[in-house]
């Protein structure tokens, strides 16, 4: 097994069809991408005893303890842990192994993440079946984080190297699949829930068994697809700019890992994606109460203020809410290849430009279209942001590729994921502190999310001015020839498939069409039916 895994053993041959793995990286960010949807999992969880209410723990049970009981039901505050730890986890794991990663290769790194992934999904439903938040916690807010970053990491250098004519949107098909995971997770696990819940069970933990298996499929299916090319692999007619003439942020040679922590270059870029993704995460978080709050009753037609509203109207309005938050994750997605796509004509710097500037105008012009109570234009402008919220992350592998090389891209960009880690804290404690605070002063709802504002422009600026400063990589950073032919033999480059073929190993060289074909198909309608299922909740927002 060890060996069917090895490096070797996916150097893909002559005709090789480089569109097979884009939709295997897909296969592994649709199911892995569901992290982002596991808080419709945090109501059921509330009532997993209770069924109808939640029985509430008394004062003298803590979170310590919560974690061990079987006497009362979970808080839906402890249950968003496993949502931090997934984000973490994440970044943490992408750190400490992306080198491991590039030298074993995707294949290995996918396995071992859906073995992560859906066996943490397995021991969450033996927590929930036990009344054990623990073993949750376990499952999938560690062992699963671990399977998160893996995966997430696991297709990026290999995609690069495969379209090195269009490092942004190569990246860009795979981390748009990890955004739109929760998009068919989420629906998914509803029905499943619903399916399974009877009166004494509300179907938790059947449909956490139900989606590790279908996820372990699929995501297997992935990894067992991705193939790497041979050392100096380019497509047909396509020449690699010289340096220093067609965009001298572009460098021909390649940085090692371990160097990257003392390299400015690298923080500037990590600072450059901590800013953009903390000021778009704790936008995400609150997205569903901003709305509520700021034009509360002129959603569905009347004048009252959100805290003059009834229980009937509070429902109505939360719908349209759910519709609004369905549109931002839309444009989350679609950001994600749009901007990636669009950094290879305009250049990974110029785009983080436009992100910041742009950006900014958005989140200074929230206020003043709240308060004139204009709802297009500050859905129009959260629309945006959300897209460059996504434009970021996916536009950041090529922009480290074009700055540090190709060679351990990948591992450079699980270092860089610490960013989001911190950004997944940083950016909800702004927003949710800075609600807390102004509704503390007694501001009106409908002016609390005003000065958070003004802060995340501060922040874009912070990125903004970083991103200015990012300049090409002194000549000391990168390998040598030598250093770079050790790591090679490390990573088990061969110098071309014929290698590969002569050691025994059977190698698909001409792949035919019908076989890309139904691998796009398979991430394809699953993706489908997730647009479908959002875009029904989109409708209530405009009706």
């Amino acid at each position: 097994m060890a060996g069917f895994l090895d490096k070797e053993r996916i150097i893909a041959g002559p005709g090789f069809n480089r569109w097979l793995v884009p939709p295997a990286a897909l296969a592994i960010h649709l199911c892995i991408g569901m992290a982002y949807g596991f808080s419709v999992f945090w109501l059921p969880l509330s009532k997993a005893l209770g069924i109808k209410e939640a029985i509430k723990c008394g004062p003298e049970v803590g979170f310590w303890a919560e974690l061990f009981t079987t006497s009362c039901d979970w808080k839906i505050s402890t249950l968003g842990w496993m949502y931090t730890l997934f984000f973490v986890l994440l970044g943490s794991s992408a750190a400490l192994w992306g080198g491991w990663l590039e030298r074993v290769g995707p294949r290995k790194a996918g396995v071992v993440s859906a073995l992560c992934w859906c066996g943490g999904m397995l021991l969450s439903a033996l927590g929930v079946y036990l009344h054990q938040f623990w073993l949750m916690i376990v499952g999938s807010g560690v062992i699963g984080g671990v399977g998160l970053g893996l995966g997430y990491i696991s297709p990026v250098s290999t995609l690069i190297k495969w379209f090195p004519d269009r490092r942004g949107m190569a990246t860009g098909m795979a981390i748009m699949g990890f955004g739109g995971g929760a998009m068919i997770g989420s629906p998914l696990a509803a029905d499943l829930m619903k399916y399974f819940a009877t009166p004494t069970n509300v179907g938790v933990a059947q449909t956490f068994v139900v989606m590790a298996v279908v996820y372990f499929v699929f995501m297997m299916g992935g990894a067992l697809t991705y193939r790497v090319p041979e050392t100096g692999w380019k497509p047909a007619g396509w020449t690699p700019p010289p340096a220093q003439v067609n965009n001298a942020m572009i460098t021909q040679r390649h940085v090692h890992v371990k160097k990257v922590w003392g390299i400015p270059q690298f923080w500037l870029v990590w600072m450059v994606l901590c800013m953009n993704v903390s000021a778009g995460i704790g936008v995400i978080g609150m997205s569903s109460p901003m709305l509520q709050e700021v034009f509360g009753g002129t959603l569905i037609g009347v004048s009252q203020k959100f805290g003059e509203l009834d229980k009937t109207q509070l429902a109505a309005i939360a719908a349209v809410a759910a519709g609004f938050t369905a549109l931002l994750s839309l444009f989350n997605i679609g950001g994600r290849f749009f901007w990636a796509s669009l950094s290879d004509k305009l250049g990974r710097k110029l785009t983080y430009v436009v992100f910041f500037v742009l950006g900014g105008v958005m989140y200074f012009s929230v206020p003043g279209s709240a308060a004139a109570g204009n709802i297009v234009l500050f859905v129009g402008a959260f629309c945006v942001i959300l897209s460059m919220y996504g434009g970021g992350f996916a536009t950041v592998p090529a922009y480290l590729a074009d700055l540090f090389g190709t060679q351990m891209v990948g591992a450079i960009h699980g270092r860089l994921l610490t960013a989001w880690a911190t950004a997944g804290i940083l950016g909800p404690v702004v927003v949710n502190y800075m609600r807390e605070y102004q509704l503390g002063l007694g501001i009106p709802r409908e002016q609390v999310y005003n000065q958070t504002m003004y802060i995340l422009v501060g922040m874009l600026v912070i990125g903004l001015v970083c991103n200015l400063l990012v300049k090409p990589v002194a000549d000391k950073y990168f390998m040598t020839p030598d250093e770079l032919a050790h790591e090679k033999r490390l990573a088990h480059e061969k110098a071309a498939a014929s290698e590969v073929g002569s050691s025994g190993v059977v190698d698909d060289h001409a792949v035919s069409p019908v076989w890309v074909a139904l691998a796009w198909v398979a991430v394809g309608l699953p993706l489908t039916w997730g647009i479908y299922r959002t875009l029904l909740s989109v409708a209530k927002f405009f009706n």
